[in-house]
């Protein structure tokens, strides 16, 4: 079975984390813009 997942570099995982924590966008509008599931940025 392989892996059906993405990885993603922790300089994109601070990058999404910095812009959902300053709060300019809602959550489902950063995961759509990056391609993320919300349950993702809130992580």
């Amino acid at each position: 079975m392989s892996k059906t997942g993405r990885n993603h570099a922790p300089q994109f995982k601070a990058k999404v984390a910095l812009k959902a924590l300053a709060g300019e966008k809602t959550i489902h509008e950063i995961a759509a813009k990056h391609q993320v599931h919300p349950n993702q940025v809130t992580q």
